[in-house]
C-alpha cells in the first residue's frame, strides 16, 4: 500500500511553517496517543504515521529531500532508516521530539516518585447462587497479595537510611542510546537497569523486604455484587492488587463472576426454568400445585388436560435485572410423568382405562410444513 503524504497526514499545506508543523503533531499526536486509545489499533497506526511525518518534517535536511523526492528520499524503505517506523519509534519521538520531552505535553517533568513501578492486578473468581444473584449480595473475600512492608513502611530501605540518586540514570530512571544515520541522530530511550525505573538507589536494604518495600499478606476485602450479573462479569476494586516497588502504586483486583449450579433452576438470561413433573391424573384431571421459586413457593394451577411439554409463565419471578428495574419470568416446564413399575392393581386399573376411547390419543394434524407441501403441490 502507498504511503500517505506526510503534509496530509499532518493536516497542513507544503508551505507552512516548523512552527504549524509542530502544533499539527503536537495536536494529532496527543489525540492518537495509545494511552489515550486503550485497544484501538486504528489510533495506534494512526499515532505511528503522524509520528513518522513529524520526524521527517520537523527535520530541515529530511524535509528538503522528501520535497524533492517524495518517499523514494530513504531508498526501498522509509524515512526511518530503512525500517517500519513502529510504535517504540512513536513513543519515542513523542517523548523527545519538538517539545523539550514529554513535561511539555503533560505540563510537569516527571520525577522519580511518578515512575515509581505500579504493581501488578490480581484477578480472583467468586461463585454465587441463583438467589444471590437474585438479589443482589455482599461478599467479603480474603487474598494473599504484595503489601507495603511494615518494617520500612514500603520504602526498601534499613532503619533511618535514605535512598540515593542512581548513578547509573542521575535520578531520571532511564538511560539513553544515541545512534546516527545519513538520516540524522536518534536517541533511545529505556528503563535504568540499575534502579528499574526509580531514579534511585537503596544501599542499606531493608532486611524483611530485602529492598522490595513490599511483602506478602493477606487483607480481607468487601465487594457489593449487584443483582443480574451473569458469569463472566467482573468488578474492578481499584488500588487493592498487589503494591508496587519501594512505594509504587497499587494494582487493581479483578473480581470474576462464577455461578453454582441450582439443584432446581436452570437460568436463560434473566428468566429462570423449573422442570415440574406431575402425574397421569393430575394432567387429566387438573390441579393445584405448590413450585418453588427464587422468592418462595407458589401455588400454581395446572389446568385440565394439559400436555406434556406445556410451558407456563411466572411473571416477574425470576432474577432482577442488572442496574435496572424488574425481574424476568420464571418458566415452568411440564413433564407428565410415566411410571417404570405397576403393582397388579395399577395395572389392572390401567388396562381398565386403556379401553376408554377417550384415553388413547388421536390422529395429529398435519404439520404446518405438511399443510404448506400439499398447498404448493396443488
Amino acid at each position: 500500500m502507498a504511503k500517505a503524504d506526510f503534509y496530509g497526514v499532518l493536516e497542513v499545506d507544503h508551505q507552512a511553517s516548523a512552527d504549524e508543523i509542530k502544533k499539527a503533531y503536537r495536536k494529532l499526536a496527543i489525540k492518537y496517543h495509545p494511552d489515550k486509545n486503550k485497544g484501538d489499533q486504528q489510533a495506534e497506526e494512526k499515532f505511528k504515521e503522524v509520528s513518522e511525518a513529524y520526524a521527517v518534517l520537523s527535520n530541515a535536511e529530511k524535509r528538503a529531500s522528501y520535497d524533492r523526492f517524495g518517499h523514494a528520499a530513504a531508498g526501498p524503505g522509509n524515512f526511518s532508516g530503512g525500517f517500519d517506523f513502529d510504535l517504540s519509534d512513536a513513543l519515542r519521538m513523542f517523548m523527545e521530539g519538538g517539545f523539550g520531552g514529554f513535561a511539555d505535553i503533560f505540563g510537569g517533568r516527571q520525577m522519580a516518585s511518578e515512575r515509581a513501578q505500579r504493581g501488578s492486578d490480581l484477578q480472583i473468581s467468586l461463585k454465587l447462587t441463583l438467589e444471590e444473584i437474585s438479589k443482589g449480595v455482599s461478599k467479603k473475600i480474603k487474598i494473599s497479595k504484595l503489601k507495603a512492608c511494615d518494617e520500612c513502611h514500603g520504602s526498601g530501605a534499613a532503619g533511618n537510611s535514605k535512598p540515593s540518586t542512581c548513578p547509573t540514570c542521575q535520578g531520571r530512571g532511564e538511560v539513553r542510546r544515541v545512534s546516527r544515520s545519513f538520516l540524522g541522530q536518534f536517541i533511545q530511550a529505556s528503563t535504568c537497569p540499575e534502579c528499574i525505573g526509580s531514579g534511585e538507589i537503596i544501599r542499606d536494604k531493608c532486611l524483611v523486604c530485602h529492598g522490595e518495600g513490599r511483602a506478602k499478606g493477606e487483607v480481607t476485602l468487601s465487594v457489593n455484587i449487584p443483582a443480574g450479573v451473569q458469569a463472566g462479569n467482573y468488578l474492578s476494586l481499584r488500588g487493592e492488587g498487589n503494591v508496587g516497588l519501594r512505594g509504587g502504586p497499587a494494582g487493581d483486583v479483578y473480581v470474576v463472576i462464577d455461578q453454582k449450579k441450582h439443584d432446581d433452576f436452570e437460568r436463560h438470561g434473566d428468566d429462570t426454568i423449573y422442570r415440574l413433573f406431575i402425574s397421569f391424573p393430575q394432567a387429566a384431571l387438573g390441579d393445584d400445585v405448590e413450585v418453588p421459586t427464587l422468592h418462595g413457593r407458589v401455588k400454581i394451577n395446572i389446568p385440565t388436560g394439559i400436555q406434556s411439554g406445556k410451558v407456563l409463565r411466572l411473571r416477574g419471578k425470576g432474577i432482577r435485572h442488572l442496574n435496572s428495574a424488574g425481574h424476568g419470568d420464571q418458566l415452568v416446564i411440564v413433564n407428565v410423568y410415566t411410571p417404570r413399575k405397576l403393582s397388579e392393581k395399577e395395572r389392572n386399573l390401567f388396562e381398565e382405562l386403556a379401553k376408554c376411547d377417550g384415553i388413547t390419543p388421536k390422529a395429529e394434524e398435519k404439520s404446518f410444513l405438511d399443510k404448506l407441501k400439499n398447498a404448493f403441490r396443488t
